[in-house]
Parts: structure tokens; C-alpha cells; sequence
């Protein structure tokens, strides 16, 4: 990749992230907060901490600090999983909150999607997988 091109490819994912940021700050959260309740409420009502981490790419530690405030706030509970498993799960509040503030970033990506033919779809799908096979494999090699 010509470093124009790489540059390119840097913007677009600044602007990508920047809008999903404003879009936190419209709702008066974080942008950690926001991928933590749009990972919860894409799995229904709960889902267990360490899946949120492994979706959204959120530090651990992140996390944590942001259940205890959403705690806190009463958005969202924790529940005993198995073994050390801890289930994060939504309360009403949090619940209420997911639907007018989470869900219609659902519809807006769904919009996108659908608006996309088939093959599009599977070319971006396509496309994103290598690239995050190919940086997994040389971030690797260069964290050696």
C-alpha cells in the first residue's frame, strides 16, 4: 500500500470513529459506555463480561471501571455466571435507555447494510476479515 493510499484508509477510519463518537456524546455517555451497551443490548438483555471485551476490543480494565459507573447509575447489574463467569445484564432503566439511545444506531447500520447488494456485503465481509488477518499476523511479528 502507496502511503496515499494508507493515508486514505487512516481518514476514512478517523471520520468512521469520529461519528460513532459524537454520537456518544449526543447521548451524554462515553464512547466505552456506548460500545459496552451496544454489545449488551446486540445479545439481548446480557451478555458475560468477558465476551464484551472480546466484541468491542475494551480493555478489561475499561470495562470494569464502566460497569461499576453504569452500576451506579442503575443501567445495568452483574450476576454469578459458572464457574468465575460474571453475567452483565440490564436493568429496566438500562433497558429503556438501550432503546431510545442504542437501538437506533442498530437501524442506521442495518439501513446501510441494506442498501448494500448481496455481493457488496460479502466483499466488505470479505475484505475486513484478511485485513485483520494480515495486521493480526504482522502485529505479531513486530511485537516480537
Amino acid at each position: 500500500m502507496h502511503y496515499l493510499e494508507a493515508g486514505k484508509y487512516t481518514s476514512l477510519s478517523g471520520e468512521i470513529n469520529s461519528l460513532y463518537h459524537e454520537a456518544a456524546v449526543k447521548m451524554g455517555i462515553s464512547d466505552s459506555v456506548m460500545n459496552i451497551l451496544y454489545v449488551i443490548y446486540e445479545k439481548g438483555d446480557s451478555c458475560l463480561q468477558s465476551e464484551i471485551s472480546k466484541l468491542s476490543g475494551i480493555s478489561r480494565q475499561t470495562i470494569n471501571s464502566s460497569v461499576k459507573k453504569l452500576e451506579k447509575d442503575e443501567i445495568l447489574y452483574l450476576k454469578q455466571g459458572q464457574g468465575r463467569n460474571t453475567i452483565v445484564c440490564l436493568t429496566e432503566k438500562g433497558l429503556k435507555f438501550c432503546e431510545d439511545k442504542i437501538k437506533p444506531l442498530f437501524e442506521i447500520e442495518n439501513k446501510i447494510w441494506n442498501e448494500w447488494t448481496a455481493d457488496e456485503q460479502r466483499q466488505y465481509l470479505l475484505l475486513t476479515e484478511k485485513y485483520r488477518d494480515a495486521l493480526k499476523k504482522y502485529m505479531t511479528l513486530f511485537l516480537l
